[in-house]
């Protein structure tokens, strides 16, 4: 089986069991539809503030490595 298969079978596969879950969810579909949504920004939340998180510690890190690159310029300089 080759990955171009095997990821086909996956995302079908995905695709039939979400078709399912919807077609046999026990409540309204606006319901659902709303469900999904608040979940969706939730995620979209998170993933924000780990992105956030994630910038300012390459920020932070790269603000140090450049302090000591300068510190260490000015030494050799004297």
């Amino acid at each position: 089986m080759t990955n171009n298969q095997f990821t086909l079978g996956l995302l079908g596969g995905f695709a039939v069991g979400a078709l399912l879950g919807v077609l046999f969810a026990p409540e309204k579909g606006t319901v659902t539809r709303k469900k999904m949504k608040n979940q969706y920004d939730d995620y979209a939340d998170e993933l924000k503030h780990k992105f956030d998180s994630f910038s300012d510690t390459v920020t932070n890190k790269f603000s140090d490595l450049e302090r000591k690159t300068n510190k260490i310029v000015a030494n050799s300089n004297e």
